[in-house]
């Protein structure tokens, strides 16, 4: 698109702003905002500039400026309408792999930051709330744990959240971007450590088609750590992939994924939801957890069950308190405890009457 529908990255990439001036502006106004989804089947609306940093300043999703004024004209689908900015004392790595752009840089306040294709995945000072969540809300809710898959997570921290659990004997990765986990050893040993663990078995590919060749029953939980679902990692909250997900975990076994913002995203959670009640037999439910750095402040989880054992997520049963060697990972705990666990599954009144049909009674 061209003329008063585009703007000028600081890398002269030219983009299409998807505005209500633009001719595909009446096309996009109808679609709601917090449907992901239906977000991302705009083309028009897609970044193409990422790694912009302004007068000092990282800004996630606008990180597009003209140059001479500093105007931020580009607005992310996911996110229409706002953008948050965090202070850089220091760019530390900025490179691009085969899949997407990569951002490390030293922040004022948060320490140091991780960002992909524009998006902050985490940030020293608070990635404990959400690695923590989403390997032990899973785990600490079925007894004995053995076998784990990670589905992304190249960073390494929901491996090192999920070593603290002795029981376990196999813990599968299936990273698509070697370069992340590159990047992560180098730039976040705090959480890279979680590849030291012998247990660790790592797989770099697509993880659908490592899943489509996973034995049946294979595992006794699957975490799914994958980027926001846009454009590739689109598939990931779609039917066929947790149809194959459900196939790969034992009777009884338990998936949890990353799972949006209830302020932002109830049609895309609804979606899943749905999806997720149609293809597991057992449990299904949306958790949540404070996130300073993720729009909107919060993130939310999906746990399902397979058909088998019953599961009870609100009630864990394999509460990590009572595991021993919490400092043999070099860390203690500093989010997650038995009480936050089952808080995470309290849902604002909101939240419960757009998702209270579709949740476990």
């Amino acid at each position: 698109m061209a003329g008063d529908d585009a703007g000028k990255c600081l890398d002269g990439q030219t983009i299409p702003m998807g505005t209500e001036n633009s001719e595909n502006g009446p096309e996009a106004r109808v679609i709601p905002p917090c449907c992901l989804k239906a977000m991302a089947s705009a083309p028009e609306l897609e970044a193409k500039c990422h790694m912009t940093v302004v007068s000092g300043w990282f800004s996630e999703p606008q990180s597009c400026s003209d140059g001479a004024r500093k105007v931020l004209y580009y607005n992310n689908p996911m996110w229409p309408g706002e953008a948050h900015s965090l202070k850089v004392e220091n760019i530390l790595y900025k490179g691009k792999s085969e899949y997407q752009e990569i951002l490390v840089f030293e922040s004022s306040t948060y320490g140091k930051v991780l960002v992909l294709d524009g998006i902050v995945q985490l940030t020293e000072k608070d990635e404990c709330a959400y690695q923590e969540m989403i390997a032990h809300l899973p785990l600490c809710s079925i007894p004995s744990p053995k076998t784990v898959l990670v589905v992304g997570g190249g960073d390494g921290g929901v491996l090192r959240e999920i070593s603290r659990h002795s029981s376990v004997e196999i813990i599968d990765i299936c990273e698509i971007d070697k370069l992340v986990i590159d990047v992560s050893k180098k730039y976040f040993p705090d959480l890279y450590v979680g590849f030291e663990d012998p247990r660790v078995r790592l797989h770099v590919g697509d993880a659908a088609e490592f899943l489509r060749n996973a034995p049946e029953g294979m595992y006794d939980a699957i975490i799914v750590d994958s980027s926001d679902p846009v454009g590739p990692a689109q598939e990931l909250v779609e039917k066929p992939f947790f149809e194959t997900t459900a196939r790969a975990l034992r009777p009884g076994g338990v998936l949890c994924s990353m799972a949006e913002s209830m302020w932002l995203h109830t049609h895309l959670i609804q979606d899943m939801l749905c999806i997720c009640r149609e293809t597991f037999k057992g449990s299904v439910h949306y958790a949540w957890a404070s996130v300073p750095t993720y729009p909107s402040g919060v993130i939310g989880f999906l746990v399902c069950s397979t058909d088998g054992p019953p599961v009870d997520f609100l009630n864990p049963i394999n509460p990590i308190e009572k595991l021993d060697g919490a400092l043999k990972f070099k860390r203690e705990l500093r989010f997650y405890n038995s009480e936050i666990h089952a808080a995470a599954f309290a849902l604002p009144s909101f939240a419960k009457r757009e998702l209270s049909a579709l949740n476990d009674q």
